[in-house]
């Protein structure tokens, strides 16, 4: 399974890539974390997923979570359909939008 990439490819912006699964988002998050840590973005843009799984949008969740800690927001762009589907199964849409 391809790992998930971590980058900055605009100043405010963090994109996540590859597959979002329960094999490769311990190292995202961790990843993304720091980047949050690191500096400001408002936007979390997931294009480049490719696949994704409960963990994935734990994931997205955990790094949405941190930029609240910083005191910033991080909106969440081009969400994968599987990922969509999966939060309304799971009750929390809302926090994507």
């Amino acid at each position: 399974m391809p790992e998930a990439r971590v980058s900055e490819p605009e100043p405010a912006t963090l994109a996540l890539a590859g597959a979002l699964v329960f094999d490769t988002v311990s190292d995202a998050l961790r990843r993304a974390r720091d980047c949050v840590r690191a500096g400001r973005h408002d936007t979390l843009d997931l294009d480049g997923v490719t696949a994704v799984d409960s963990a994935g949008l734990a994931c997205v969740l955990a790094i949405m979570a941190a930029a609240r800690r910083r005191g910033g927001t991080l909106r969440v762009t081009h969400v994968p359909d599987d990922l969509a589907a999966l939060a309304r199964v799971c009750e929390v849409e809302s926090l994507l939008a």
